[in-house]
């Protein structure tokens, strides 16, 4: 059995935190192979000196506060981020609230009454470009600098790359953008995934032979509208289909909407909170002249998302349990 992860928010009491801790640094939205490297780093680091290794990142975004009215796609809400923090073998997660106090909150101020006195923390990892404090003065060469006075270690990791492209939150915007899955899907290291609840439709789909489960995404989502061959899960149970995400342009062109078809299922899924991993991306989103048409070419995506699900049986993202 996992051992529990656990979340320590503004709230949680200073009595409750477990002092002396290695903590992961940064921002970790979407969680990708450059956030790995630092949680990796902060596990070692844990390991060798018998301390427990946590994640230090902020809600909301720090860039949701400074361009509020600016449209952010995330790549994972605050829920998504700590199931997939908790699946890297952490043991917690400090949440911290980014808010007009934070923002204005000095670096050695923050290192000084964040992470020496209220966190007690025994080190720390940090990517080479994460910043931190009032104008971003923080930086890791400022935490290498006052590591050997604080008593503590920093390890600052470098950039990955993949065929010498740097990895990191943008570029998989990008690429979940252009439909380029794979590309978006090896800089995560799993394939991106959204949890959404099953909403009532239009019901179209039955009278097509294809009933979906329906999920509205968040308004910012920058997904590529087209059709996808999904894993989805409920649970633990691990479900295989075919998804359109769009505006329905043969019928309505309406608000984006995520449809999902599974394959083989039959049952009753209103209501219910399902994960959906984008494992291929099959085509742009269409529109048909007439039903027989759409039909024909949805035998045709069904198909093909079988055989892009068949081609990677296990691909799913490593998702572990909070509170």
């Amino acid at each position: 059995m996992a051992p529990q992860f656990t979340v320590i928010r503004d709230s949680t009491p200073d009595s409750a935190i477990p002092k002396g801790a290695v903590v992961a640094m940064g921002n970790f939205d979407g969680v990708h192979l450059g956030h790995r490297a630092v949680i990796a780093a902060a596990l070692e680091m844990g390991r060798a000196n018998g301390r427990p290794a946590l994640a230090l990142t902020f809600e909301p975004h720090p860039r949701r506060f400074f361009s509020p009215n600016t449209p952010q796609f995330r790549l994972t809400d605050e829920r998504a981020k700590l199931r997939l923090l908790a699946g890297t073998g952490l043991a917690g997660a400090v949440l911290m609230t980014f808010d007009k106090a934070r923002a204005g909150t000095s670096a050695q101020d923050f290192i000084h009454h964040d992470l020496i006195e209220r966190l007690g923390v025994s080190g720390i990892a940090v990517g080479y470009d994460f910043h931190f404090g009032k104008g971003r003065v923080g930086s890791p060469s400022l935490l290498v600098n006052e590591a050997p006075r604080l008593g503590i270690e920093v390890d600052v990791q470098p950039h990955v790359d993949i065929d010498e492209r740097p990895v990191s939150s943008s570029a998989i915007r990008i690429a979940l953008a252009e439909g380029q899955l794979d590309e978006a899907t090896a800089m995560l290291s799993a394939p991106w995934f959204i949890t959404g609840e099953v909403i009532h439709g239009e019901k179209r789909g039955r009278d097509l032979g294809y009933p979906t489960a329906n999920i509205r995404l968040d308004a910012n989502c920058g997904l590529k509208h087209g059709i996808y061959a999904v894993r989805v899960g409920r649970g633990s149970e691990r479900l295989n289909g075919v998804a359109s995400f769009g505006r329905r342009p043969t019928f309505d062109n309406g608000a984006p909407l995520l449809e999902i078809f599974l394959f083989d299922f039959k049952g009753d899924l209103y209501g219910q909170v399902l994960d959906c991993a984008f494992i291929g991306f099959i085509r742009e989103e269409l529109k048909f002249d007439d039903i027989e048409a759409l039909i024909r070419q949805m035998d045709d995506d069904s198909a093909r998302a079988r055989a892009m699900l068949a081609a990677a049986p296990d691909a799913f993202p490593q998702l572990g349990t909070i509170d």
